[in-house]
């Protein structure tokens, strides 16, 4: 298991953070045991530390439930959240004072792909309205499937109430993202049992995923990699999904990964042309212009993985 921060620009996703979760009983002697809401509080103070800017934070009920672990770091540093909670979640009230629902509304919900779904939003009122705000989000609001039917605690001035249900709808890309390392790079592959082998595998396949976002185009606008020598290889990927993506970044590394294939056999046989033609490739390659990301704007996400 572990604790996973994302960040989502413009409709891509790129891994941000993430640290492996060890539970009270596979602690060893001497270490200290944290819940995976303290993982994520520390996480945003390092991400903070490192020049990244928030714009929202989204996480599902596990953190939102966690009122001093996580919810009250968030709030010591004033940070807007949309956070899920539990149906069940509860206040103290006065005694004068009552749980009430307003009526439903409608708000369109946008995907990715750019389809549109009529959902339903209703804010849920404990006594009287506060700095923090309740809303029950559902496809249908007469049955409140389980599973498309989400109750949120929100503390986001700069969020218009109409765009409440969008923006909490953003926190499916963690799904997105998750599918990405598990399934395309392996993350869940590892066959190791030690702490320290299996976050390495996993730094190694974030550190890809991340080379990988960071030449969307929402990222390379100032300098396309599409429009540079690279892209008149006959088997470069000019689409622009993720695994497209993918794709091309494969090509760009192929020479580096061949050479170090042959490395070994070039200390047998010795063949001084051939060393100095892939280092001639390589620094030719290596004159694009890589896309750089400072102080970005992010919506950041957190998920148990």
């Amino acid at each position: 298991m572990a604790v996973t921060a994302y960040g989502l620009v413009d409709g891509m996703i790129l891994p941000l953070s993430f640290e492996v979760y060890k539970p009270r009983e596979r602690l060893k002697d001497g270490e200290q045991y944290y819940s995976k809401p303290q993982i994520a509080a520390t996480m945003i103070r390092d991400l903070q530390a490192l020049g990244f800017q928030f714009e929202l934070v989204l996480a599902d009920s596990l953190y939102g439930e966690s009122q001093v672990n996580f919810v009250g770091v968030l709030d010591e540093l004033k940070l807007p959240y949309i956070l899920a909670i539990r149906s069940n979640h509860g206040l103290w009230l006065p005694e004068d004072q009552e749980v009430y629902q307003e009526p439903w509304q409608t708000f369109e919900r946008t995907f990715s792909n750019g389809t549109t779904e009529t959902r339903y939003r209703a804010e849920v009122i404990y006594g009287k309205r506060h700095r923090k705000q309740y809303w029950l989000l559902t496809t249908d609001p007469d049955t409140l499937p389980e599973n498309s039917t989400s109750f949120v605690m929100v503390c986001a001035p700069g969020v218009k109430l109409k765009d409440i249900g969008e923006r909490y709808g953003f926190r499916t890309w963690i799904e997105y993202g998750l599918k990405q390392a598990k399934d395309t790079l392996g993350w869940a592959d590892f066959r190791m049992t030690r702490y320290e082998q299996i976050e390495k595998w996993w730094e190694m396949v974030m550190s890809a995923f991340l080379m990988v976002s960071l030449f969307s185009e929402q990222f390379n606008d100032a300098c396309p990699i599409a429009h540079q020598q690279f892209a008149q290889h006959p088997w470069w990927d000019n689409q622009s999904g993720w695994k497209n993506l993918l794709n091309t970044r494969r090509l760009v590394i192929q020479p580096l990964s061949c050479f170090n294939w042959l490395g070994r056999w070039l200390e047998v046989f010795p063949s001084a042309s051939l060393q100095t033609g892939f280092e001639h490739l390589t620094q030719k390659m290596n004159q694009f212009v890589c896309p750089l990301v400072h102080r970005l704007n992010l919506q950041l996400i957190f998920s148990s993985a």
